[in-house]
């Protein structure tokens, strides 16, 4: 233990890819390791997540983190300072209590997160092993399937459509390289598209996506199941589309208001709308088709679109309590997992064994305000959670972490196992 004992952190304010100041630290052990780890942020944030601590104020628009950053340096150091770095969760737990609050409110998930993380890394270091390798224990390494950011609407691109992502699921690729390569084709194909319908395919969004203004919803998913055609692939065979509705984003009262169309629906048309677009395109996975506590909406959603993936982000936000009520509703079959909608690394890893034991799919997922670091990638693979999102492929925050697991595909060499599609939940992802 005294090589991984926690003898300081050091905590400082760092910009996010859309600008905006987020939290980093470093972890130092008194065996002379040490771990780093810049923490994202989110737009389209559902009320349930962990909360990050912002300063108010004129300073970056009130967005700044200089009171998160002195949480971490002060009262989140002291608290671990003398822990072993390698027990993440007495770590985590004294994390908690320093904080206080049931959502990290009081010191912020956004300090919490980067102690949490850091020290995971500076705990691997000290093995002498990267992170992935390290949270595997002696269990083999899975390199995850992509989901990759094609179109943007949504908080993710000014609204273009309502649809927040429609991603390229390359589920016939042999290898986690050659699913990438699979993915920047079905990009370059469908910027090709929309330059051909006189749209401008330079405007990119959040997350690397491409955000042309269309006329329709139906439009995003029409381009991209032509961008797989014009790529050369098969659709549902070599690649299938992924959509994130983000229902909670045009939730209006007790429907939904899809701005783009000029229309409202109640929760049984939504579901019947999103049943029509994946009889008519090579869907295979939908996020969010219902707002964050529409419970019920969720259950027809299951009931009538159970043979897809139905992925939960803002109805579970990573909370094990959310997570246990919807396998016993029965409202989703897979979990979106982001670790600063908990705070830390342990409860996160939580809700990867419970979706996991209870015989979901677990995507693990970046955030729209992210940043270079690359610990995500590591985290997919330690946890072997089968699936990742992180965004296009493009801007430099997004291919840091498909960088960082084409490398460790690399290392891994015979060893790289890759996921393909039978991590994906749903009858139509496996070709049922």
């Amino acid at each position: 233990m005294s090589a991984t004992r926690i003898e300081s952190v050091l905590a400082w304010e760092a910009l996010d890819s859309r600008g905006n100041p987020t939290v980093a630290c470093e972890v130092r052990l008194a065996g002379g390791a040490n771990g780093t780890a810049t923490v994202p942020s989110g737009a389209s944030t559902g009320s349930h997540e962990a909360h990050e601590l912002r300063d108010g104020g004129e300073r970056y628009g009130g967005r700044g983190v200089h009171r998160a950053v002195a949480a971490a340096a002060g009262e989140l150091a002291d608290a671990v300072r003398g822990m072993d770095a390698a027990d993440t969760a007495a770590l985590d737990a004294a994390l908690r209590r320093a904080d206080g609050s049931p959502h990290l409110s009081r010191l912020g998930a956004n300090a919490v997160l980067a102690i949490s993380v850091a020290a995971a890394v500076a705990a691997a270091s000290a093995e002498g092993m990267p992170l992935h390798r390290w949270l595997l224990g002696g269990a083999a390494p899975l390199l995850p399937m992509p989901m990759v950011n094609i179109v943007s609407g949504g908080a993710h691109a000014g609204r273009a459509v309502d649809l927040q992502d429609v991603l390229a699921v390359p589920l016939g690729a042999g290898c986690f390289a050659e699913a990438i390569e699979w993915a920047w084709r079905v990009r370059r194909a469908t910027a090709e598209l929309v330059t051909a319908r006189g749209l401008n395919a330079a405007l990119v969004a959040d997350e690397g996506g491409l955000g042309p203004a269309l006329a329709s919803n139906e439009d995003a998913l029409e381009l991209v199941a032509m961008g797989i055609e014009r790529a050369g692939l098969r659709p549902l065979e070599d690649c299938a589309i992924a959509v994130d509705i983000a229902a909670t984003q045009f939730q209006a009262g007790e429907g939904y208001r899809l701005a783009v169309e000029d229309r409202s629906l109640d929760a049984a048309s939504l579901v019947e709308l999103l049943g029509g677009w994946a009889r008519r395109y090579p869907i295979v996975s939908i996020e969010d088709p219902l707002g964050e506590d529409d419970w019920e909406g969720w259950r027809l959603a299951a009931t009538r679109l159970g043979y897809l993936q139905l992925l939960g982000d803002d109805l579970l936000v990573t909370d094990r309590e959310r997570v246990e009520r919807a396998l016993d509703e029965g409202c989703a079959n897979a979990v979106l997992v982001k670790p600063n909608q908990t705070g830390t690394l342990s409860s996160a890893a939580e809700v990867v064994d419970l979706a996991r034991r209870s015989g979901w799919a677990t995507v693990l997922s970046a955030r729209s305000g992210e940043t270079e670091d690359g610990w995500l990638a590591d985290l997919a693979v330690g946890w072997r959670t089968g699936q990742i999102k992180v965004g296009s492929t493009m801007r430099s925050e997004r291919t840091a972490k498909w960088n960082r697991l084409l490398r460790i595909e690399a290392e891994l060499g015979a060893a790289a196992e890759f996921a393909g599609r039978r991590t994906l939940a749903g009858r139509r992802a496996a070709g049922g």
